[in-house]
């Protein structure tokens, strides 16, 4: 199954995002939000694999105002080159993005979900915080614990998933996201035995078992929030 690129219509003006569609009526719909390597073909992937599952996925260039349509893979350069243009990215203008998508697809019926890796997942949590999407998932998500005081704005169920060998988030500050979280009264928190990034296949951080793990809660806690 594949998608499509589209254009939704934000506040300050268009940008693309990768669309697919479930066959059929579609049990709900999820804003899936980047990494810092762009809408590349692992966040395509997901897309399709959440339209497979019975989800419409949309996922929004989040880096439209700084390189419009960039997709970067896995080295060293590219890396470097995603961490400049996370450090250019304006939140504010960030959420709004995500907003209009989660209004786009809520326009077409049903309920709508947030689920983001990485800088996806900061993203994720703070849509949680800001917006209102019906749920959220938020994949070893980076700098969370920098916004513990918006914790208490989340009104939908919220989903957390960490690898515990993240070299990028110490447990310490797991911890932290989980003292910050037991106020709100749906939400759900897991570590597994693995490094950041550890849904990505083309990552060499990919734990196979983790993954699958990982991804059948989030088909589930989508399944059961977005009915």
């Amino acid at each position: 199954m594949s998608g499509k690129d589209i254009t939704i219509q934000g506040v300050d003006g268009p940008f693309s995002a990768y669309l697919a569609t479930a066959n059929g009526q579609p049990a709900g719909s999820v804003v899936v939000i980047q990494e810092i390597f762009g809408v590349n073909s692992h966040i395509r992937s997901v897309c399709d694999r959440l339209a497979a599952a019975g989800f419409n996925a949309l996922a929004p260039d989040l880096f439209h105002r700084s390189e419009p349509g960039v997709q970067l893979g896995y080295g060293e350069a590219d890396f470097q080159r995603g961490f400049e243009l996370m450090q250019a990215l304006d939140h504010a203008k960030a959420l709004a993005d995500i907003d209009a998508c989660i209004k786009d697809l809520r326009s077409h019926g049903g309920k709508v979900a947030v689920l983001g890796f990485c800088m996806g997942g900061l993203l994720a949590y703070r849509s949680a915080a800001n917006l209102k999407p019906d749920a959220a998932i938020a994949y070893y998500g980076g700098g969370i614990v920098n916004f513990l005081d918006e914790a208490g704005n989340i009104a939908c169920p919220i989903q957390f998933h960490f690898g515990e060998r993240d070299h990028f988030i110490p447990m310490t500050d797991v911890d932290k996201i989980r003292a910050a979280i037991a106020c709100l009264k749906e939400t759900e928190l897991y570590v597994y035995p693995a490094d950041h990034g550890f849904n990505c296949d083309q990552r060499a951080s990919y734990d196979a078992a983790s993954a699958a793990l990982a991804w059948q809660r989030s088909l589930d806690f989508l399944r059961r929030h977005l009915a």
